[in-house]
C-alpha cells in the first residue's frame, strides 16, 4: 500500500456522469484521470461473451484500467452493475464507489451518453452500438472512502510489489447478463505469479488469460499477483496451491503447507476420502503493522480462500491453522449445498438464505470436531472450545430464531451476525448428537452433509423453505421435525443439558450470582471494525446513549477487538451498581460522525456459574458408546 501518492501527471476533469432526470452531469468532486487519446477501434464483429483487459504494468495514482469490448447489445440502454454485496461476506460494501472516469464507446470510438444511477450501477443510452467500456478502479485496501471493506474482500494495488485482485472489485457485469461467457486478460510485471484456483486458457511471461461460465464463477475466483512464493501439493484427489506475500519475509508457503496438512489429510477423510474439487487455492497475504479496517481473518470462496493476517502476530501460525480449517470446507456448503439465492446471487438487491445455521455454523462447528475425531485436538481442549463457543454466545439474542436472523442479517439483525460461529456452531454439535442418538451411533452430521451433497451438488440448488423438509427425506427421522422448529425456526434456547448427558457429559447451573454490567448490550461490527450498541439498560435509557451508537472507549481506554474484555472486566471489578462511568460513542449525524462524551451507569445483573464441560465418571455404557461415535473414528 501507499501511504504518500506523488502525482504523477497533471490531471483532467473527470467524466464521471451523475444521475439527473432528463440529462448527464458530471459529477462535481469527483478525482480527475488523465485521459488517454486512443485511435478508434476498430469496426470487428462483437461476440456473445465479455472480453475484459487489465494491465498491471500500469498503475497511475494508485489505480488500474479496466477495458471491456462488450457482448453485443440488441436493446437501446444497457446497465453495467458492480456489486454491492457478494456471497460470505454478509456486509454492504458497494464496490461500485471505488470507480472512476467511466466512459462508453461505439467500435469507431465515439463516445456514448452514460448516466450513474447510483454508487454501482452505470446507464448506457445508444447502447445498440455500444463496443467498449473503460474505467479506473481505485484498491479498497488503502482507501480514504469511510466503511472499510474486510481486506479478504477487498483490492490491493501495490505498484511492482502485489496486487490482490478480488474479481467483484475489477470487473461487473451488464445486467440481464450474467450468464455470458467471460474472458479476462491479464497483464501482468515480469517475473509476477497469479495465484488462483482459475486454469488459465493460456499463460505467457507476460500475460493471462482466463475463460469462466459466467459472472458468479468469476466473482467467486480471486487472483494475486506476486513474485512467486508458492507450494502445491496433492490431497484426496484435488491439487492445492498455497500461495503467501510476505513483504518482510517472515512466513512462506512451506512452512504454512507444513502446518496445515495434518488438517487437510483428516478432512480429506471427514469428507470420506476424497475431496468434491479438482483444485483449490490459499491465497495469504501478510502486512505490516495494522490493515486499515483494524481487522485480520479469511474470505471463503468455493475454490479458494482468502487471508489478510498481520506478520507481527505471534500466533501466526495457529491462527491460520484454525481458519484454514473453517474455510477450507466451504467447499462442500455452500459449493455443492446452497439455496437459490446463492445459486443466482443478486449482487444488488441481494436475498439472504435463512440457513447460515448450515453455510457457516455447521463449517464452524467441522473446524473443531475434525481435529478432535481425527487426534489433531484432545478431548479435554475440544470440550473448551465448545464451552467457549457457549459463553460466546450469551452475548447475542438467545430468543432470536437463527432463521429470522439470517434473513436480517444485513439490516435489522446485522449486529447478532457473529453468532453464527457461537450459536451456530453449536446446533450443528447437537444437530449431530442428535441424529447419532436416532441412528443408534451410526449416522451423524457428516453423513447428512455429504448425502445432501450427492442430492444437490454445485448445479442444483434447493429451496430455502424446503430444506428441512428434505433433510428428513434424507435421513428417514421424522422426530427432527422438532428440532428444527424449537431450535432453529423457534424461539426455545438450545437442550444443552440434554444434548450433553445423551454423550457422558457433565454440563450443570449450580446457582445464580450478581454480577456488574455496563448496562447496556454490544455487538462487534465487522465492516467498521467497532462495537455497536444494540439494547441499553433502562438505568441508562435517559443518558443520551442511543441504539446503533458505536462505543470508542470507556475511561479514556480505547475500545479495540483485543483488549474489550480486559477494560469492561476492570470497569466491572472496581464498580458498584449505580456508579457511573464515562464513554466516548460516535454517532452518524446529517451525514457526518461526531463523538460524544455520554455518563453511563452500572447495573447489577444475575449470571450464572458453570461446572465445567467435563466427561461424567459415571456414564453408561450406551452414553460411552454415542460419546465415542460423535468424538472418535469408526473402527
Amino acid at each position: 500500500m501507499k501511504y504518500t501518492i506523488f502525482l504523477l501527471f497533471l490531471l483532467t476533469l473527470s467524466s464521471l456522469f451523475a444521475q439527473k432526470k432528463g440529462e448527464v452531469k458530471k459529477v462535481k468532486g469527483e478525482k480527475a484521470q488523465q485521459k488517454e487519446v486512443a485511435p478508434p477501434a476498430p469496426a470487428i464483429p462483437q461476440t456473445a461473451n465479455y472480453q475484459f483487459s487489465l494491465d498491471l504494468t500500469k498503475v497511475k495514482d494508485d489505480k488500474l484500467m479496466v477495458e471491456m469490448i462488450t457482448p453485443k447489445m440488441t436493446e437501446n440502454k444497457a446497465i453495467y452493475c458492480m456489486p454491492k454485496i457478494v456471497p460470505g461476506t454478509y456486509s454492504i460494501y458497494d464496490f461500485g464507489r471505488f470507480l472512476s472516469d467511466f466512459q462508453a464507446f461505439d467500435a469507431q470510438g465515439k463516445e456514448l451518453p452514460v448516466t450513474v444511477l447510483d454508487e454501482n450501477r452505470w446507464e448506457i443510452s445508444n447502447a445498440q452500438n455500444l463496443y467498449k467500456i473503460s474505467y479506473w478502479v481505485e484498491d479498497s485496501y488503502d482507501t480514504n472512502k469511510e466503511n472499510f471493506i474486510f481486506e479478504p474482500a477487498g483490492t490491493n494495488i501495490e505498484d511492482k510489489t502485489n496486487f490482490v485482485l478480488n474479481t467483484h472489485g475489477f470487473f461487473g457485469y451488464i445486467d440481464g447478463m450474467k450468464r455470458n461467457d467471460y474472458e479476462v486478460n491479464i497483464t501482468k510485471p515480469e517475473g509476477f505469479f497469479g495465484a488462483t484456483s482459475m486454469q488459465t486458457a493460456s499463460s505467457s511471461a507476460t500475460m493471462d488469460k482466463f475463460v469462466m461460465e459466467d459472472y458468479m464463477q468469476l466473482a467467486d475466483a480471486p487472483v494475486m499477483y506476486a513474485l512467486p512464493d508458492t507450494t502445491v501439493m496433492q490431497v484426496g484427489g484435488a491439487e492445492i496451491l498455497i500461495s503467501v506475500y510476505s513483504p518482510s519475509k517472515k512466513l512462506s508457503s512451506k512452512f504454512v503447507a507444513e502446518q496445515i496438512t495434518p488438517i487437510l489429510m483428516a478432512q480429506k477423510d471427514y469428507l470420506g476420502g476424497k475431496l468434491p474439487v479438482n483444485k483449490y487455492a490459499f491465497i495469504i497475504y501478510l502486512f505490516k503493522g495494522f490493515s486499515a479496517s483494524g481487522l485480520i481473518g479469511a474470505l471463503e470462496h468455493s475454490y479458494s480462500s482468502v487471508y489478510s493476517l498481520s506478520e507481527t502476530d505471534p500466533n501466526l501460525a495457529q491462527f491460520i491453522k484454525d481458519v484454514a480449517a473453517h474455510e477450507f470446507f466451504h467447499i462442500v456448503t455452500p459449493l455443492s449445498i446452497h439455496s437459490r439465492e446463492i445459486h443466482d446471487f443478486d449482487y444488488i438487491n441481494p436475498q439472504m438464505s435463512k440457513h447460515l445455521w448450515m453455510y457457516e455454523g455447521c463449517i464452524e462447528y467441522f473446524a473443531g470436531h475434525v481435529q478432535v475425531k481425527y487426534g489433531l485436538m484432545t478431548e479435554e481442549n475440544y470440550l473448551n472450545v465448545i464451552l467457549g463457543k457457549i459463553n460466546e454466545s450469551k452475548s447475542y439474542k438467545d430468543k432470536l430464531p437463527f432463521t429470522v436472523m439470517s434473513k436480517g442479517c444485513l439490516h435489522e439483525h446485522k449486529g447478532q451476525y457473529q453468532n453464527v460461529y457461537a450459536k451456530g456452531a453449536l446446533i450443528g454439535m447437537c444437530l449431530d448428537i442428535r441424529l447419532r442418538q436416532l441412528s443408534s451411533g451410526s449416522y451423524g452430521i457428516q453423513s447428512l452433509i455429504l448425502d445432501l451433497a450427492k442430492k444437490y451438488g454445485k448445479d442444483k440448488p434447493f429451496d430455502d423453505e424446503e430444506l428441512f423438509d428434505r433433510i428428513i427425506e434424507v435421513t428417514k427421522f421424522p422426530e427432527l421435525r422438532k428440532f428444527f422448529a424449537d431450535y432453529i425456526e423457534g424461539e426455545n434456547p438450545l437442550p444443552l443439558k440434554e444434548i450433553f448427558k445423551a454423550v457422558g457429559l457433565k454440563y450443570d447451573i449450580t446457582e445464580k450470582v450478581p454480577s456488574i454490567s455496563l448496562g447496556m448490550q454490544l455487538s462487534f461490527n465487522e465492516s467498521t471494525g467497532l462495537f455497536s450498541i444494540e439494547e441499553i439498560d433502562d438505568a441508562n435509557a435517559k443518558s443520551g446513549i442511543q441504539k446503533g451508537d458505536f462505543l470508542l472507549a470507556i475511561n479514556k481506554n480505547k475500545i479495540t477487538q483485543e483488549n474489550y474484555r480486559d477494560v469492561f472486566d476492570q470497569v466491572k471489578k472496581n464498580g458498584k451498581e449505580g456508579e457511573k462511568y464515562v464513554i466516548i460513542i460516535e454517532r452518524l449525524e446529517n451525514g457526518k460522525r461526531k463523538e460524544k462524551k455520554i455518563k453511563a451507569s452500572l447495573i447489577t445483573i444475575n449470571e450464572y456459574n458453570y461446572i465445567p464441560l467435563v466427561i461424567d465418571a459415571n456414564a453408561t455404557p450406551e452414553q460411552v458408546k454415542l460419546r465415542n461415535s460423535w468424538l472418535k473414528v469408526s473402527q
